[in-house]
C-alpha cells in the first residue's frame, strides 16, 4: 500500500478518536441549541467559504430533506446558495459582508447561526457570527485547532483538534452528520 495513503487514514482514525474525546460535550450543546431553536418555532442558517460551502449546503440538504427518517422538513437555509445575492453583496459592501447582510434581512432572535471555517479566521464567518450575536441569535462554529477568532463569538465552538484542513473537512462531516442524526432522534 502507498505509505501517503497509509499514513493520512491512519492519522484520520486517530483524529476521529480525539475529537470523539474532545467535541462530544460540544456537539452535544450544538443539538441543544438548534432543537431550542426549532422548539421555538425559528430556523437555522449555514455558511462557509469552498469546501465549507459545500458543507453548508450539504448540512441544510439533510435538515431540508431528510437525514436518515422519514419526518417533517426542518427550517434551515444556506447562505451560500444565491450566487446573485452573494455576488451583488460582495460587489457593493465587499466580500466579508455577504453572510452580515443576510442574516440582516433574514435572521431574528432566536434563529441559529452555524458557521463552517476550518481556519476559524475567515473574516466573512466571523463577521457574520459577530452579527447573529448582536442580533439575540445563537452561535455554533465548526474550525479546526483552537477556533480562531470564530471561539470569540460562537456560544458553541466545535474546535476539531487538528490544523490540516483536508482533515478538519472529514471529520466536520463526521460531526454535522451526528448532528443531524440527533435531530432527528429528537423528534420522535
Amino acid at each position: 500500500m502507498d505509505e501517503l495513503i497509509r499514513r493520512r487514514f491512519s492519522e484520520l482514525a486517530v483524529l476521529l478518536e480525539s475529537a470523539m474525546a474532545e467535541c462530544s460535550s460540544s456537539i452535544t450543546a450544538a443539538v441543544d441549541v438548534i432543537n431550542g431553536a426549532y422548539g421555538n418555532g425559528c430556523g437555522v442558517f449555514v455558511f462557509g467559504n469552498g469546501g465549507s460551502a459545500s458543507d453548508a449546503q450539504h448540512i441544510v440538504a439533510e435538515l431540508n430533506g431528510r437525514f436518515l427518517k422519514e419526518r417533517r422538513p426542518l427550517k434551515a437555509q444556506s447562505l451560500v446558495s444565491d450566487t446573485a445575492t452573494m455576488t451583488s453583496i460582495g460587489n457593493d459592501y465587499g466580500y466579508a459582508q455577504i453572510f452580515v447582510r443576510q442574516l440582516d434581512a433574514n435572521g431574528v432572535e432566536g434563529d441559529v447561526a452555524w458557521g463552517l471555517s476550518t481556519s476559524g479566521n475567515s473574516p466573512n464567518v466571523v463577521n457574520a457570527l459577530r452579527r447573529a450575536k448582536e442580533k439575540g441569535m445563537k452561535t455554533i462554529a465548526i474550525t479546526g485547532l483552537g477556533g480562531g477568532e470564530c471561539s470569540d463569538f460562537a456560544d458553541v465552538l466545535i474546535a476539531i483538534p487538528s490544523s490540516f484542513t483536508p482533515h478538519i473537512q472529514v471529520v466536520g462531516m463526521a460531526i454535522y452528520h451526528v448532528i443531524c442524526e440527533r435531530i432527528e432522534a429528537d423528534l420522535e
